[in-house]
């Protein structure tokens, strides 16, 4: 028997889930003490942050191919 796709769709744009994570995870890293899983926590930050940006430039209509 095959399982059935979820075809539901996230409530929130790519964009506002980054941002989301990002927002959350700089809160908990706030609280953490210096250390191993802060800086961990703090380079997931970043990456959250360099993906948005890279979808906000990839999907903005500049960069849209023409044909």
């Amino acid at each position: 028997m095959t399982k059935k796709r979820n075809r539901t769709r996230p409530a929130l744009s790519l964009q506002e889930r980054l941002n989301k994570f990002t927002q959350e995870a700089r809160a908990a890293a706030k609280n953490l003490p210096a250390g191993a899983e802060r800086h961990a926590l703090l380079q997931k930050v970043r990456d959250g942050e360099a993906a948005a940006e890279m979808e906000r430039l990839l999907s903005s209509p500049d960069t849209q191919i023409s044909k």
